[in-house]
């Protein structure tokens, strides 16, 4: 069965690595026009993460990629090697 989450729920939601790093809050996400499909999450850096400072990009947002997404509940987790 497939849950559905709406985007605005995910807002604000606090983005951390699988093995607990932070690396800040969800803002946006990048979706694909074609399929719909999220492709990136956009993330607002926390600004006393080191790893958030290592791969924030040049417009200072995080990018995710939608596939290292393991889970989403009070927090979205996600899968440090797949950054």
């Amino acid at each position: 069965m497939v849950k559905f989450i709406i985007a605005k729920q995910l807002v604000g939601k606090k983005v951390i690595t699988n093995d607990g790093f932070d690396l800040g809050r969800f803002v946006d996400a990048e979706i694909s026009k074609v399929t719909g499909k999220i492709n990136v999450l956009l993330v607002e850096p926390d600004p006393d993460s080191s790893l958030a400072a290592k791969i924030k990009s040049d417009d200072d947002q995080v990018k995710v990629p939608y596939n290292s997404v393991m889970a989403v509940n009070d927090y979205i987790v996600v899968d440090r090697k797949n950054l």
